[in-house]
């Protein structure tokens, strides 16, 4: 938890009470349903939920902004950001209905209004979102494909609505289709060593009918 305040020194004492019962929510859920990694469980904070917040250093999402998180898994980065922006919307999807079921008793857990999660798959439909946001779930030109239709026309942030991905190593080719993409070092924000070749890479997604 310590890590989280260093960085992010201005929660609310609810959002602090909420980022310190995700460490006994994971552990608990991960004994029963294995969506995190048994090295990484120790490491949740660091490796899960500030790696998450590390879009948060990158966008600060106004109220009332609609965000889609595709493959999120057990909840990342769509949980702990929907604990820092509670008025703006999350979705969070994945295919593993067991996955979604930790997503859903966490939230539940953490009084999280402003979170809904379902099993559905990217690509099998029309809602629309400003931002969509995952975790390395696949090449980018692949995950394009599959979220290119659902982003909102009108823009009410800073950026221009797009894609906010969590990425590492060297994404040169990856990106080379993708000209406007913009990378964002972690590395720049926070300390770790963990960080070193963590990226948020920005894509701005042009509306289409």
């Amino acid at each position: 938890m310590e890590i989280i305040l260093e960085y992010f020194p201005s929660l609310t004492e609810e959002q602090k009470t909420q980022f310190s019962k995700l460490g006994e929510l994971y552990t608990e859920w991960n004994a029963k349903i294995n969506v995190i990694s048994r090295k990484d469980i120790e490491l949740l904070y660091e490796r899960h939920i500030l790696h998450s917040l590390g879009i948060a250093k990158i966008m600060r999402f106004n109220s009332k902004t609609n965000v889609l998180d595709v493959g999120t898994g057990g909840g990342f980065p769509g949980i702990p950001l929907a604990i820092l922006f509670p008025e703006t919307q999350f979705y969070l999807i994945d295919v593993i209905a067991k996955k979604i079921r930790v997503v859903n008793e966490v939230a539940k857990a953490l009084g999280l209004e402003n979170v809904k999660a379902e099993q559905r798959r990217a690509g099998t439909f029309d809602d629309r979102f400003d931002f969509i946001v995952s975790r390395a779930v696949t090449n980018m030109p692949d995950f394009v494909k599959w979220v290119r239709k659902n982003t909102l026309k009108k823009n009410k942030n800073e950026f221009p609505n797009g894609i906010l991905y969590l990425k590492g190593g060297d994404l040169t080719e990856e990106l080379s289709l993708f000209p406007k993409a913009i990378e964002y070092k972690l590395s720049d924000y926070f300390d770790s060593a963990f960080f070193e070749t963590k990226k948020v890479v920005y894509l701005p997604l042009k509306y289409k009918l």
